[in-house]
C-alpha cells in the first residue's frame, strides 16, 4: 500500500469519489454531483492508495464557529488499518475551534465517540427523501420514531412551547 492524504480539491477523479461513496452505501449521486458537493465544501480529505482514491470525507462550515461532517467513507479493504482514523483526524484538523456535528450510521457511533463526539439529544433533521427512504432510515436506526420523547422529557413544562420567554417555567435537570 502507498497511502497518501490530500486536502485540496484540485485534480480529483470524481468518478472515483462517487465510486467510494457508492461502495460504502452512502450515496448514489453522480460524479458530477459529487464534484459540486465536494467543491462547495469547506474542508475535504481524499485518501489515495497510489493513484486511486480509496477514501473521502468533507465538511461544511461557517469558518469560525459551526461545522458539519458529511460523506466519510473508506473502501472496506482499508478499514481497520488506522487509515480511517487518520482520514477523520485530518478533516477535524481543518475545523479546529469549531463546534462540529455529524450524521453517521448507527454502527459507527462508537468510533466517533473515540474522537470526542457525543450524542446530541436535541438534534433534529428535516428529511426530503421519499417514504421508502425514510422507512429504511427509521428501521436502521438513523431516526427515532416520529413524536418520540425521552423519558425525562415527558410531561415537562419546558418541553411545551417557548420557555425562553418565561424563565420560571424552566426545569433544572
Amino acid at each position: 500500500m502507498d497511502i497518501k492524504y490530500k486536502i485540496t480539491k484540485e485534480n480529483i477523479n470524481w468518478e472515483e469519489v462517487a465510486g467510494v461513496l457508492k461502495r460504502s452505501h452512502l450515496s448514489d449521486h453522480s460524479a458530477a454531483q459529487q464534484k459540486t458537493v465536494f467543491e462547495n465544501s469547506y474542508a475535504v480529505v481524499f485518501v489515495y492508495d497510489g493513484d486511486r482514491i480509496v477514501g473521502v470525507a468533507r465538511a461544511l462550515s461557517d469558518g469560525l464557529f459551526q461545522a458539519a461532517v458529511y460523506n466519510v467513507a473508506l473502501d472496506e479493504e482499508y478499514q481497520g488499518l488506522g487509515i480511517g482514523r487518520e482520514l477523520i483526524t485530518r478533516l477535524l484538523d481543518q475545523l479546529k475551534g469549531q463546534n462540529v456535528i455529524l450524521y453517521t450510521h448507527p454502527h459507527t457511533v462508537e468510533m466517533y465517540e473515540k474522537f470526542g463526539f457525543r450524542r446530541a439529544k436535541t438534534a433534529l433533521e428535516l428529511f426530503h427523501g421519499g417514504q421508502d427512504e425514510l422507512g429504511w432510515m427509521e428501521d436502521v436506526g438513523f431516526f427515532l420514531p416520529e413524536g418520540y420523547r425521552f423519558e425525562d422529557e415527558k410531561d415537562r413544562s419546558d418541553m411545551k412551547g417557548p420557555t425562553w420567554r418565561n424563565p420560571q417555567s424552566r426545569i433544572e435537570v
